[in-house]
């Protein structure tokens, strides 16, 4: 039997430990706690966890740290958990490979509809070993579905778990445009409380990996009012 996605929580908070403990376990998800920086990277690493809700305030460091760190060696989903409604704020996070964001006070159905969004896409995006290749090559780039990598121009190339699902939706229907919101639904499983600019910080991170000059991409491009396409 397939054991339940697990859901790290780093989160200093004991009632909302509680309160986000009690929903995701009634969702059928494992949950394993955190209180602290040092506590979550050491569960992180022992328990490899589906997804992580990662708090920006930290006793004993930034999320944005904690957030910095665990992308370094993992594209596992990660939600920040903040208290700053500021967007400047949830634009750094994004920015250290964070893959979405809520602001505190925020509903449950709001946060469950986000953990099921991110850990759905994961499993689609998982690598099936068991599986023959599936690769898409066009314009340099190679994406392999089946063992989640991309390449370009022969080289390999680090994407995060949002990155990947952007430019494998692109490359998919090349020409095609997609909107900020279909770009949503694609890759996060839903546009539902999400910031539309939210994918403009990722094609962003897209852009410097995969573009040689990001800021004349000739790979994405932009469709001004309307959203992004790949050519290949």
């Amino acid at each position: 039997m397939q054991s339940p996605p697990v859901v790290l929580i780093i989160d200093d908070e004991v009632s909302l430990q509680e309160l986000l403990t009690h929903a995701l376990e009634r969702d059928g998800y494992g949950v394993i706690v955190a209180g602290t920086a040092a506590e979550g990277i050491a569960a992180f690493e022992r328990h490899q966890p589906d997804a992580i809700l990662l708090d920006v305030m930290l006793p004993d460091r930034s999320g944005r740290e904690v957030c910095q760190e665990i992308r370094a060696a993992s594209t596992v989903p990660i939600i920040m958990l903040t208290a700053l409604d500021d967007e400047i704020d949830k634009v750094v996070g994004l920015e250290l490979g964070a893959d979405d964001y809520i602001t505190k006070p925020f509903g449950l159905q709001e946060l469950r509809s986000r953990v099921r969004a991110l850990l759905r896409r994961a499993a689609l995006n998982a690598p099936q070993e068991e599986e023959a290749p599936d690769r898409l090559e066009l314009a340099g780039v190679e994406l392999d579905r089946a063992r989640h990598t991309v390449a370009v121009d022969g080289a390999a190339v680090e994407l995060t778990f949002v990155e990947f699902g952007v430019l494998r939706t692109l490359m998919e229907h090349p020409g095609r445009v997609y909107s900020r919101g279909q770009l949503l639904d694609a890759v996060w499983g839903s546009s539902d409380f999400r910031e539309p600019r939210t994918v403009d910080v990722h094609v962003r991170h897209l852009r410097e990996k995969i573009e040689r000059d990001p800021a004349l991409p000739e790979r994405i491009h932009t469709v001004r009012g309307v959203g992004y396409r790949f050519e290949g």
